[in-house]
């Protein structure tokens, strides 16, 4: 007889307070809500509620790195008033244009009830407005 193993999922919401326009690296809360799954082998999908912030995965020893993104998508999308939607404030146009460039959602392999990610990656929620807030982030996993 064969067993067949069952798919597990688990979910969780993490409420991430923001710095205003920042990189905020949450990695290790991530990696909390994999190990409370219990789950061993399977994907942690991480989504982000919101329309002006996004997630990436990243360098995460070189802080330079993090200052060169930031730079380069600030000339990128500019703030200024050119933009129609205007009613929140001249960095909220900005900030949609800038959650599309970027990901809402990241997919992370578990192996060994572990999320992998390389030597050098960590997961990052990108503030794009100019004042801090609260965001909330999914984080689902499946899996044996």
């Amino acid at each position: 007889m064969t067993a067949i193993a069952t798919t597990r999922h688990h979910q969780d919401v993490l409420d991430i307070p923001t710095r205003g326009k920042s990189l905020l690296r949450f990695t290790h809360q991530v990696q909390g809500v994999v190990a409370a799954s219990g789950i061993q082998t399977g994907l942690c999908t991480v989504f982000i509620r919101h329309t002006s912030a996004s997630l990436i995965i990243q360098e995460n020893a070189d802080p330079d790195v993090l200052v060169d993104l930031e730079t380069f998508l600030s000339r990128l999308v500019p703030e200024d008033r050119s933009y129609v939607h205007s009613t929140e404030g001249p960095d909220d146009m900005p900030a949609h244009i800038r959650s599309v460039l970027t990901h809402t959602s990241e997919n992370i392999p578990v192996m060994q009830g572990r999320l992998v990610l390389g030597t050098w990656q960590g997961l990052y929620l990108w503030e794009h407005r100019q004042r801090g807030t609260r965001r909330e982030v999914v984080v689902h996993i499946s899996g044996h």
